[in-house]
């Protein structure tokens, strides 16, 4: 410690610095501090991503404590340390940026210094003791960025995951409520922007929650199992140097334990240490959804369009002024944010690739790109359905008579005629009705190729929406 108490003196491989005796990080996290600055989205910004690490900290000290490789006292002040991590305290000493260079070495030492301070004055020492509690030799103990970094990022993804699945749930069941209140709505179904048959505006919303809930099927059903299986134990390459033959089971063991989830030894830690194929995975299950949120965010903003010279079958709650310069005019803000939220997350699946492929030999050195997008897709994804759901699924309103008016009108309605007046009667009748800007249902009666009770019968909605019932 210098005279002034404001500062203490760190050592590592490249020299000595004064490191701020405010922090609990030490020099390694200055020396981060100062090369990257980048993003200026922080490791503080991703608190699961600090508890899964805090975690995986705890169930590597654990097992050196069974091995008889740690002592009692480093130990329960180990424990303690990440204890506070994992209750949420000392985000702010996570300030390195997510994007950096050296495959996650610089946030594992943030760690590691972080917890060994928080530990020291547990003790009753102070920061920067290192003699009492080392970040590497006991903190580290028994482990490498490489093991226990892609651990804590999977660990950590399973908890943004968790987060997720709430308001995933909760936007499908907006969009199956509004499926019920929109029952018995006829409407004009549409392709390639073009009249085509109807349809109810339920079995529109209805479409859309069903799409969703695949999705959402699918991450619950490959997720969790595929993330569940961690490098620990795999150190530097995944040969497990400097380990003991049980350490990788009573390391992932305790991690099951503390953590609550299912976490097992990987069967090859040497292609899991190297191969990033299940975060490609996961983030093209996020590009999937988002893939499909864009293109509901797209079919409201076409359905709302007008408001008397668009589509105008719905009606999207006023949420502020949409011009400068135009009175009276309101834009459907909330749908053409859900589409630019969409629009970066499909844009963060393609970093992830990048970084993936960009692996060599034993290690992929891009992992802190893939984190930091993975655990920003989740971020995002979670606040764009909230936001949808309480601010547009939520409030829509249909305009039923206009959407009946539509069909009425529409030259689409031929298409059920198709069985009692063949393809090509009703070809003329499409024809004949566009060019005249006559009615389908006009024609048909003023030709009497029908009787007005079978033409009722016909084009009522039962009969237009679904397929009839055999004889």
């Amino acid at each position: 410690m210098n005279s002034s108490n404001l500062t203490r003196i760190e050592k590592d491989l490249l020299g000595v610095r004064d490191v701020n005796n405010e922090h609990y990080y030490g020099i390694q996290t200055l020396r981060a501090l100062e090369n990257f600055n980048l993003s200026k989205s922080k490791i503080s910004d991703f608190p699961n991503f600090i508890k899964s690490f805090a975690m995986v900290k705890l169930a590597c000290a654990t097992a050196n404590l069974e091995l008889k490789k740690l002592d009692q006292n480093k130990f329960d002040a180990i424990q303690y340390a990440c204890q506070q991590l994992i209750d949420g305290h000392f985000k702010e000493e996570f300030p390195i940026d997510m994007l950096q260079g050296g495959a996650g070495t610089s946030t594992n030492m943030n760690a590691n210094e972080v917890i060994a301070n928080i530990a020291l004055e547990h003790m009753g020492h102070e920061k920067g003791q290192y003699q009492y509690l080392h970040p590497n030799n006991d903190v580290n103990m028994s482990q490498s960025t490489n093991d226990a970094y892609p651990t804590a990022i999977r660990l950590g993804l399973l908890f943004s995951l968790d987060q997720l699945m709430t308001p995933f749930r909760e936007l499908i069941s907006s969009l199956n409520g509004k499926s019920s209140e929109f029952a018995n709505i006829i409407k004009m179904g549409r392709t390639q922007l073009q009249d085509a048959v109807p349809m109810t505006l339920g079995q529109e919303f209805a479409g859309f929650a069903t799409t969703l809930q695949k999705d959402l099927d699918k991450i619950n059903a490959l997720v969790p199992d595929t993330f569940g299986y961690v490098n620990l134990g795999g150190t530097a390459i995944g040969t497990g140097i400097n380990t003991e033959a049980r350490y990788a089971t009573l390391a992932t063991q305790a991690l099951s334990r503390i953590s609550k989830k299912e976490i097992k030894v990987a069967p090859d830690l040497i292609e899991a240490t190297s191969d990033m194929g299940d975060f490609v995975l996961l983030s093209s299950l996020l590009k999937r959804t988002a893939t499909k949120l864009s293109k509901i965010a797209n079919d409201l903003r076409l359905l709302s369009s007008g408001p008397r010279t668009g589509i105008g079958e719905l009606n999207l709650e006023p949420r502020q002024p949409g011009s400068s310069i135009m009175p009276g005019k309101v834009n459907p803000v909330i749908p053409e944010a859900m589409n630019i939220s969409c629009f970066q997350i499909i844009t963060n699946d393609l970093a992830v690739t990048f970084a993936a492929e960009a692996g060599q030999l034993q290690l992929n050195a891009m992992e802190p790109l893939i984190a930091y997008k993975l655990f920003e897709s989740i971020e995002l994804l979670s606040n764009a359905m909230k936001m949808f759901k309480s601010k547009c699924i939520d409030t829509v309103s249909a305009n039923a008579e206009h959407c009946k008016h539509l069909v009425e009108h529409s030259i689409g309605i031929v298409t059920a005629l198709n069985p009692y007046l063949g393809y090509e009667t009703t070809t003329r009748i499409a024809k004949q009705a566009l060019v005249n800007n006559e009615s389908v249902i006009d024609i048909v009666l003023q030709e009497n190729l029908m009787s007005p009770e079978l033409l009722e019968n016909v084009i009522s909605i039962n009969n237009m929406v679904k397929p009839k019932m055999s004889a």
